[in-house]
């Protein structure tokens, strides 16, 4: 069980889609000072935000913001990049690049954060992972949140040891501007904040936000064919073969 109220935050990716309703929802449920992350920050028009200068790429500017944000407690890895192609037609450097941010981006975060979490009491990492993390056909994206997942279990349990609790969140299309262009049905970004740090003040150490998540995680159980997806009338069918390459877009 991690404690909001009084918190010190930090969300990388905190000013815009996902990452700034979690702002919103941190400060609505007590947090004292949120750390909002942007390649080229606004300022923030909130004395409880920070608006901080940083790419995750970056190890040299993760290592400055962990020395600078030595009071932060809770820490989510939101920042990503999408990637729509079939993962057979894009080049090696442009999957590497969306690895590099969608995995090693937050890899870097949890090396530089695990000390200051230690540091007060544990605290808890917040990881954003997709529902595509177990999705056939997902292209780079999808294989980079699976990869994303393999470390978050792997976080959860090296980090076990200090107190860290380590959530993964898992959710389908919602409503940001990397999703704007998908007419699909998609999940409001204040409700899946509101759902994961209820989540995490209660010491859960996964959520699966919506039932395309669930039905995929139930898949995983089953032959990798039922991982199979398509979208029809706006809603992700998984297990459907019937499915083509322009159907397969990223949450």
């Amino acid at each position: 069980m991690t404690s909001i109220k009084g918190a010190a935050v930090l969300v990388t990716g905190g000013q815009r889609g996902l990452g700034e309703a979690f702002v919103a929802e941190f400060l609505d449920l007590g947090a004292a000072k949120v750390y909002a992350t942007a390649r080229d920050p606004a300022p923030a028009g909130d004395a409880r935000i920070e608006a901080v200068a940083l790419d995750v790429r970056d190890e040299a500017a993760v290592a400055d913001l962990a020395r600078h944000a030595r009071d932060v407690s809770i820490v989510v890895n939101n920042a990503g990049v999408p990637a729509r192609e079939p993962i057979v037609k894009e080049s090696v450097a442009n999957v590497q690049a969306v690895f590099d941010i969608n995995v090693f981006g937050p890899l870097r975060v949890a090396h530089h954060f695990a000390p200051v979490l230690a540091a007060n009491g544990g605290g808890a990492m917040v990881n954003i992972h997709s529902a595509l993390s177990w999705a056939a056909g997902a292209g780079a994206y999808g294989a980079s949140k699976a990869a994303l997942w393999s470390v978050t279990n792997a976080l959860r349990v090296e980090l076990a040891g200090q107190g860290t609790q380590v959530l993964g969140v898992h959710l389908g299309y919602t409503d940001t501007g990397m999703t704007g262009d998908l007419k699909v049905i998609k999940n409001d970004p204040r409700r899946v904040a509101r759902d994961v740090l209820i989540a995490l003040n209660e010491g859960e150490t996964e959520v699966l936000v919506d039932d395309v998540s669930r039905r995929f995680k139930a898949a995983l159980s089953g032959p990798v064919e039922g991982l199979s997806w398509t979208i029809r009338d706006g809603e992700v069918i998984v297990g459907d073969p019937a499915r083509t390459a322009s159907d397969h877009h990223n949450t």
